[in-house]
């Protein structure tokens, strides 16, 4: 069963959308301004709103420009037609969509039906997202099931050695490793006279990954101990 979230200040409005959706096997919480909307979604499971946008204590726009702070879950707005203006921006701050006042009961119900399915479409395809081994710094991304590297959403072309050499300091960014180190885990054998070689691939990662090879954002030498990938949010 979906929570559904209505919240307008006409209690006459509430009470009939709680019939229509009641019916139609949703769960109906009720608020009448912005901070009840609010207060409620902090404390249970909600699935869709439905939000006025003319409220007493905190109206719809100002709701929705909070809400956006923390929730993504569909925002529907109950809007007048002579509220253009409202409505636009309301949508440009992040609704889904909109019903005019009146409403038609069955357009209401079809329009909240839609927002659900798309709201646990993108649910089902988050978690398969994070399903996958998925590591990344800043917009460098490596997508270690499917063996791709992105920077700023443009694919990367490495080699196999390169590829994991990368991989390592990025699972373990922010951490320093000596160039035996590198060696060791990448070619797993013991380092003997392993300077060149890393150093090397290092060199050609810099080149694929850096605007600028001199001054990398990311892949960084350690003078006197070694290299590591920069953690950035």
């Amino acid at each position: 069963m979906y929570n559904i979230l209505v919240c307008d200040d006409e209690k006459e409005i509430v009470d009939a959308i709680e019939i229509y959706l009641t019916q139609e096997g949703f769960r109906v919480i009720k608020a009448y301004d912005g901070e009840q909307a609010l207060s409620i979604l902090h404390q249970q499971e909600i699935h869709l709103l439905l939000l006025d946008l003319m409220m007493p204590k905190m109206d719809g726009i100002h709701a929705i420009m909070k809400i956006r702070e923390e929730y993504s879950i569909p925002i529907i707005i109950l809007s007048a037609k002579t509220q253009d203006t409202d409505k636009v921006l309301g949508l440009n701050l992040g609704a889904d969509d909109y019903i005019a006042k009146p409403f038609n009961p069955l357009e209401l119900i079809a329009r909240v039906k839609s927002q659900i399915r798309r709201y646990t479409n993108f649910g089902a395809a988050s978690e398969a997202a994070a399903s996958e081994h998925v590591y990344r710094t800043g917009t460098l991304v490596i997508n270690d099931d499917r063996k791709e590297v992105t920077v700023d959403g443009e694919m990367v072309k490495l080699t196999r050695i390169e590829y994991n050499i990368l991989l390592f300091l990025v699972k373990n960014k922010g951490k320093v490793f000596s160039i035996d180190q590198i060696y060791e885990e990448i070619w797993k054998e013991e380092a003997f006279g392993a300077d060149n070689t890393v150093t090397v691939h290092i060199r050609h990662i810099r080149e694929k990954i850096e605007i600028d090879p001199k001054n990398p954002k990311y892949l960084k030498v350690i003078w006197g101990i070694g290299y590591k990938v920069e953690n950035i949010q």
